[in-house]
């Protein structure tokens, strides 16, 4: 059952014990749904992943929805702390600043393309047609604050008189287009392994069309590739 009636993901706090089995049956729980998909991912194997009764992972969670929804909340949780320990690197100390992009730009490529971030969009895509709200938990929990916090680095960089943007937003949404656009298919949705020079390769690139579009004076073309 999906829709508007669906029960609210999960915040309060636990006591420790109950905080480490929500956890491992969580981590369970992503493994089994994106190995077996929601449909044939019975509870009972999620919980021999997890060690432990399927009578807890019942008294956790309620159901398999509301766990598959808190699955969903927990790993976009994860993906916005790694996102979010990249942007915050991203200041206006830094006298190169397309240094200071291809730094940042790198290490958000390498967090869209890790192996729990590709688990969770494969999971994501293959079950949002029956809960289509799955795509908000994502995007609220994750990917829009990641974004918004980008533009808010960015718009300090344009008020700093080192880039020329009237609409940082915008300028983080390009940003991100350029770094992740092609990744999809370039790492045939994560099943092929991305050489770590391919990424370098693609984050100088994204840097240079960026700083093209969006620096405050002219910028001299960035190194070739190696």
């Amino acid at each position: 059952m999906s829709g508007a009636g669906t029960p609210a993901v999960q915040t309060a706090g636990a006591p420790r014990g109950r905080i480490d089995k929500r956890r491992a049956i969580v981590d369970a729980a992503f493994t089994v749904f994106a190995r077996e998909g929601y449909a044939q991912a019975g509870v009972d194997v999620i919980a021999a992943e997890a060690g432990v009764a399927k009578a807890t992972v019942y008294n956790h969670f309620g159901d398999k929805e509301t766990l598959l929804r808190q699955t969903i909340a927990d790993h976009s949780d994860r993906a916005l702390a790694r996102n979010m320990a990249a942007v915050e690197r991203l200041t206006g100390d830094g006298p190169d600043l397309r240094a200071m992009l291809e730094e940042v730009g790198g290490q958000l490529l390498r967090c869209y393309v890790d192996d729990a971030s590709w688990a969770l969009r494969r999971l994501l895509s293959a079950e949002i047609g029956q809960f289509p709200d799955l795509i908000d938990i994502v995007q609220g929990r994750a990917a829009d604050r990641v974004l918004q916090a980008l533009a808010d680095r960015l718009g300090r960089l344009s008020l700093a008189g080192r880039l020329r943007t009237a609409d940082p937003l915008l300028a983080a949404e390009h940003l991100s287009a350029l770094l992740t656009g092609t990744m999809d298919t370039r790492a045939r949705l994560g099943t092929r392994p991305l050489p770590d020079a391919e990424l370098t390769a693609m984050t100088r690139a994204a840097v240079d069309t960026f700083l093209r579009a969006f620096a405050a004076e002219p910028v001299a073309p960035g190194p070739p590739p190696d």
